[in-house]
């Protein structure tokens, strides 16, 4: 993206920071559905809440593990362990990385179009 010809909630939008963010929603939504279903213990979904939900993740390192695994969703969920601790087990059972990859994108479009039908609006 130009930054000249974007929007600052539009660059925001896609921003790497943002899809981890993204990322680890769709995550921890899946460890709350799995631990209501009995996958999971309840209390790994609430931890994984309770570290992480809140966490500023660190792009550097999560590049830096890509490029040893060379693979996105794993060094994200490399360094999400990182944050998370033992309950991390947890993270990502069931799920493929387009679960995730494709969930972020739909988010991501989801809340870029909303942003242009405001612009239009206005």
């Amino acid at each position: 993206m130009i930054p000249r010809y974007a929007r600052p909630e539009m660059i925001a939008i896609w921003d790497a920071q943002t899809r981890f963010k993204i990322w680890f929603e769709i995550e921890a939504h899946a460890a709350d559905a799995l631990a209501e279903l009995g996958v999971i213990p309840k209390e790994a979904a609430k931890t994984i809440w309770d570290k992480a939900g809140d966490a500023v993740f660190d792009v550097a390192r999560i590049d830096a593990i890509e490029a040893e695994t060379k693979h996105d969703v794993i060094a994200f969920l490399t360094h999400l362990a990182e944050i998370v601790g033992p309950d991390a087990r947890f993270v990502h059972q069931g799920m493929t990385s387009s679960d995730v990859l494709d969930t972020c994108l739909a988010v991501q479009l989801a809340r870029a179009s909303d942003l242009l039908i405001a612009g239009v609006d206005r």
